[in-house]
């Protein structure tokens, strides 16, 4: 008898252990409601990552600062690893978004819904609200992660529908982001390094004026030598992808300070593409004004328009204009520029 009531007790005990074991696994909804506490009562914060992309010809690494400030303040610092001297910064604060290049001098004021228009990798309310508007999402619980599966929202990119969102078990901040194309192939990668919560900013940490002039303060040695847009000589570049089109034409303009290439390309889509050496404007000069969306192109981020596409890199000025392709095209176009120097 007492060899029976001993095998009960641990058979009681061990339905306990499994039922407590059970109790403390979060479920799909907890791990949601988490999330959605996490959103409505952060202050802000302030996060370090790596992305890798292989969206185009070659893989392109940046490092990314993330700031953002309740409410809708955001500053998205996006450093190329091979080429930090062309940082781009994107700006959201009470006078619009903009996007910043701080070492060309340059500045675009955008017209858009920036960052709710579309999915956001690096930004934390981004990734919450895609869970939250996927229902379908698929969730599990590893030893250190809560693992989100959902659809994504690129207007500028159809070949990448899905995510895997990895959420911190102890703090549900992000550790990591792999964005996958339609075959489950991951061509974005964002890894979180540093996440801190309800940081504290200066007053002036979101303005456009601080953001332009402190890459000149901080390389003042730099900043004092020509700059290679201004002295190198303009080496064309050709698209790989031109959308079954060929180029017939090669214009040569003179400029007062160099030369613009006009390159005409004629085929199933018809288009062009301007080419010119970066010259520097005076830092706090007015923005161009863009009625479009900012589109990263991996090597770069460009403005996109109804039928023009124009960014910068490596010192040089690049606009793609078209009324034949596709928003897709044009981007694919401008993506595979890079790294084809002239024939």
């Amino acid at each position: 008898m007492k060899k029976f009531y001993a095998y009960r007790v641990a058979f009681i005990l061990a339905l306990m252990i499994l039922f407590l074991a059970a109790c403390g696994e979060k479920t799909q909804e907890d791990v949601i409601a988490k999330l959605e506490e996490n959103l409505e009562e952060m202050t802000g914060y302030k996060a370090q990552a790596e992305m890798s992309m292989n969206t185009g010809q070659e893989e392109q690494k940046f490092n990314i600062d993330v700031w953002y400030k309740q409410e809708d303040f955001y500053r998205v610092a996006l450093e190329n690893s091979l080429d930090q001297k062309e940082s781009q910064i994107i700006l959201k604060n009470e006078d619009g978004v903009f996007v910043l290049t701080p070492a060309l001098d340059k500045s675009f004021k955008f017209q858009t819904e920036w960052p709710d228009n579309s999915s956001q990798p690096y930004l934390y309310q981004s990734l919450i609200k895609d869970v939250l508007k996927d229902t379908e999402a698929q969730f599990e619980s590893t030893e250190s992660h809560y693992v989100f599966k959902t659809k994504t929202n690129y207007q500028s990119n159809n070949n990448l529908p899905f995510q895997e969102i990895y959420f911190d078990k102890n703090a549900y901040t992000p550790a990591m982001v792999k964005v996958l194309d339609k075959d489950q192939n991951a061509l974005v990668e964002v890894r979180f390094s540093s996440f801190e919560m309800d940081p504290s900013f200066s007053e002036d940490d979101f303005t456009m004026e601080k953001n332009m002039t402190s890459s000149e303060e901080g390389d003042a040695e730099t900043s004092a030598q020509p700059q290679a847009s201004e002295s190198e000589e303009l080496a064309v570049l050709y698209p790989l992808y031109t959308a079954g089109a060929e180029i017939i034409e090669q214009k040569e303009v003179e400029l007062e300070n160099g030369k613009r290439v006009i390159l005409t390309f004629e085929g199933d889509r018809n288009f062009t593409l301007v080419e010119e050496r970066n010259h520097t404007r005076p830092v706090l000069s007015s923005p161009q004004e863009v009625n479009g969306e900012i589109i990263n192109l991996g090597h770069t981020i460009a403005a996109l328009t109804s039928n023009t596409l124009e960014w910068s890199y490596n010192g040089i000025d690049f606009t793609l204009a078209s009324d034949e392709l596709t928003r897709e095209e044009m981007i694919q176009v401008a993506e595979s520029v890079q790294g084809q120097v002239a024939k």
